[in-house]
């Protein structure tokens, strides 16, 4: 048989593509080299539980139409994202807010914490700054960058602060307000059943072909169908001929506890850079869980290799200049479209994944 498109990867880009050339009577082969569909958002039913096993995944846009759009495959709970901090055996929410201030220093007023704040960039007496560390120093001051961003951005990035550009943190929003809601997004939630059931209903009616490794058989699927739509690594597909775009990677430790409640919270983030672990997740929590035992994944953060799964793109000038170039390949391509977290060498929320897809589709379907 022969399809109108191959798309490689059966995540979210590659799903609302399938689904979109669906509507418009076109073909499409499915081909994903993991053993199930949904890509990162991939969620695995444990003891009644739906552990997302690439990750802690929250929706939230503001963009009415992607909220519309994403409601027809999925019921949403109202659950709001509102991160706990662990500096030594000191909690604080996330993100930084009156609450976060409060616990830090004793005091109950904004005009209170925005004088000590001020004070201390004051001290500092930074004007240009040359590093991570000089950047958030100029943001927030002494206290809040020592406990609650200086251990965990060094675990996430695994490097010292000082080390790091300052674009990394181009801004920390400081919120004078009692507010633990960590995303300023009108729709927020997560889907009730977990997120595979969505890729599920993208893929209805769709073939779908799991443990098929493209780079590995290209030949044979690329002569299957007219056009591709590639979601993989861009340097992978040209064998790294240019050079290898770098990547941050995450390795999870999961567990199943016999206790009802581990820590309280769905996330709790350990900023001490002496807890090898950069946060716990207890996955119950997204979607109210009342089940008797209760899954934790221990998140650490490490370089990236070759093998290994790439998570968050090192979208430093040097890396950045290298995808152009790889880009540039891929706009000659005649056959092949390029897109989402690891082709378009970009980091994605959920919902600005649905919206490239959607764009896509409008220029290739239309």
């Amino acid at each position: 048989m022969r399809y109108d498109y191959l798309v490689v990867g059966a995540g979210l880009y590659g799903a609302v593509f399938a689904y979109e050339a669906k509507k418009k009577g076109k073909t499409c082969l499915v081909v994903e080299k993991r053993n199930h569909i949904a890509g990162n958002i991939y969620c695995e039913d444990i003891s009644d539980i739906h552990v997302h096993k690439y990750g802690a995944h929250i929706f939230h846009t503001s963009d009415k139409k992607i909220w519309d759009y994403v409601n027809q495959f999925a019921e949403f709970n109202n659950y709001i994202n509102s991160p706990i901090a662990r500096y030594k055996d000191e909690l604080y929410n996330l993100p930084f807010n009156m609450n976060t201030f409060s616990k830090m220093w004793g005091i109950t007023t904004p005009k209170e914490a925005q004088d000590i704040i001020a004070s201390q960039i004051a001290d500092l007496h930074i004007t240009e700054p040359k590093n991570l560390e000089e950047q958030a120093l100029s943001l927030v001051g002494r206290d809040v960058y020592e406990k609650l961003i200086k251990g965990y951005t060094e675990k996430q990035w695994g490097r010292d602060c000082k080390d790091l550009p300052s674009f990394i943190i181009k801004r920390l929003p400081l919120r004078f307000i009692y507010d633990n809601n960590y995303f300023n997004d009108r729709y927020q939630g997560i889907p009730i059943g977990g997120y595979t059931k969505i890729v599920e209903k993208l893929l209805e009616g769709i073939e779908v072909r799991l443990n098929t490794n493209y780079l590995e058989h290209r030949q044979e699927l690329d002569a299957l169908a007219d056009k591709i739509i590639y979601t993989g690594m861009i340097d992978q597909f040209y064998d790294y001929k240019l050079g290898v775009l770098e990547y941050r990677s995450v390795r999870f430790e999961t567990e199943e506890l016999p206790i009802e409640n581990y820590q309280g919270n769905a996330v709790v983030n350990y900023t001490e850079r002496e807890v090898p672990y950069t946060r716990i997740i207890e996955h119950k929590h997204f979607e109210f869980g009342k089940q008797p035992t209760t899954i934790i994944s221990r998140e650490y953060s490490s370089e990236w290799k070759k093998g290994d799964e790439p998570y968050y793109p090192v979208n430093n000038d040097k890396n950045n200049a290298l995808y152009e170039e790889y880009k540039a390949l891929a706009d000659k391509e005649q056959r092949v479209i390029f897109g989402g977290r690891l082709g378009g060498y970009k980091y994605y929320d959920m919902d600005k994944v649905i919206a490239a897809a959607l764009e896509m589709c409008e220029e290739e379907l239309n």
